[in-house]
């Protein structure tokens, strides 16, 4: 078990490191005959790439995907599916000073533990870069949960102290911070450049909504709904913390408070309240599915740091290259990819055991 590959009917698995010549994905589960083009997943991938804008890392990739298999005439062949995209502005020059060095907050002595030997250009498998692959790859889950009628949405709900009050899903791409809150994306972007002048960095919390998910998604006992949405974000490098529905708030309410009291709407029930986020039992309930994820902030930052040396000698330490002061507009994207991939994923194992989905 190595912990390339996730799903079960829809899988994804990724290779390639950082600052490598190439990252892929192999994606299988795919069905024969839908249309799918490379604009469908470059679309995608041109919201996740770096240096979007002066928020983000300044690394310049275009991100370019190539379809190396599963696809003819424009429609899927129900075969894996091949991606690969070339890593065209890698520096590992940039981490030459950093060899020997274990860095602060970076999975440096992990790996090293691990596997006795670690990618030192950029973290490697541990970079954020292998998440353009979740995004191709999420793209594809899209295109199907479209068939559907399901939809997946992530903004920054929270930069800092900063939250966003008003929600309006039409203004989530209008700002570069990917907040559907107009006034609060002003005040988080003036809050990221204070960080980024500063050489530091600064977390926040992405929020996802599943709209028009059946009920009857997800699995008792071990891969219910929820623990597989969990897992799935979890396994973003960048996230610490995940809830659903009110979550960590449900600690201070009431059983009278926190149940939502079902009704029947057109002959389907529905409940008043959605404090469950849409997940009852492990098992989609039908009404939307609400996660939130919490972003830490960004490992790599330009201030000098204590750290210590493979042999575990003191140093200090900065560090060079180019980084995002925060994640979360760019993270955002994938966030939203890997809740599409488990979504995909609990709907084909659904229907494998059931004709009402």
């Amino acid at each position: 078990m190595s912990g390339n590959t996730f799903g079960k009917l829809f899988t994804v698995t990724t290779f390639g490191e950082s600052h490598g010549p190439a990252i892929g994905a192999v994606i299988d589960g795919v069905r024969p005959g839908m249309p799918l083009s490379k604009e469908d997943i470059q679309i995608e991938l041109n919201r996740r790439r770096p240096g979007q804008s002066s928020l983000t890392t300044q690394r310049k990739e275009a991100d370019e995907v190539e379809i190396l298999s599963g696809m003819l005439d424009g429609k899927t062949t129900g075969t894996p599916i091949g991606l690969l995209i070339r890593n065209t502005d890698a520096n590992p020059k940039d981490y030459e000073d950093l060899k020997n060095i274990l860095r602060p907050g970076h999975a440096d002595y992990a790996y090293l533990r691990k596997y006795g030997i670690r990618d030192w250009r950029g973290g490697g498998r541990a970079s954020g870069r292998e998440t353009a692959l979740r995004v191709a790859a999420g793209a594809v889950a899209k295109k199907m949960l479209d068939e559907y009628g399901i939809t997946v949405t992530a903004y920054t709900k929270q930069i800092d102290d900063i939250v966003a009050k008003n929600i309006d899903f039409a203004a989530i791409e209008s700002n570069p911070v990917r907040c559907p809150d107009p006034e609060a994306a002003m005040l988080m972007a003036e809050r990221i450049k204070i960080a980024k002048e500063e050489g530091d960095s600064i977390g926040g919390v992405i929020e996802v909504v599943v709209k028009n998910c059946p009920a009857g998604l997800g699995d008792p006992v071990f891969d219910k709904l929820d623990a597989r949405l969990a897992s799935g974000v979890m396994s973003i490098g960048a996230i610490k913390g995940v809830e659903i529905g009110d979550g960590f708030q449900s600690a201070i309410m009431k059983g009278s408070e926190f149940n939502d009291i079902s009704t029947l709407k057109d002959g389907t029930l529905k409940s008043r309240t959605n404090h469950s986020g849409g997940i009852s039992g492990g098992i989609s309930n039908g009404n939307d599915v609400v996660l939130r994820a919490v972003i830490r902030p960004t490992c790599s930052i330009a201030k000098p740091q204590e750290a210590v040396t493979i042999d575990g000698k003191p140093t200090t330490m900065e560090i060079k290259g180019r980084h995002d002061p925060c994640i979360c507009p760019r993270a955002v994207v994938v966030v939203e990819a890997m809740v599409a991939l488990v979504m995909i994923d609990c709907l084909l194992i659904q229907k494998s055991i059931s004709k009402t989905q």
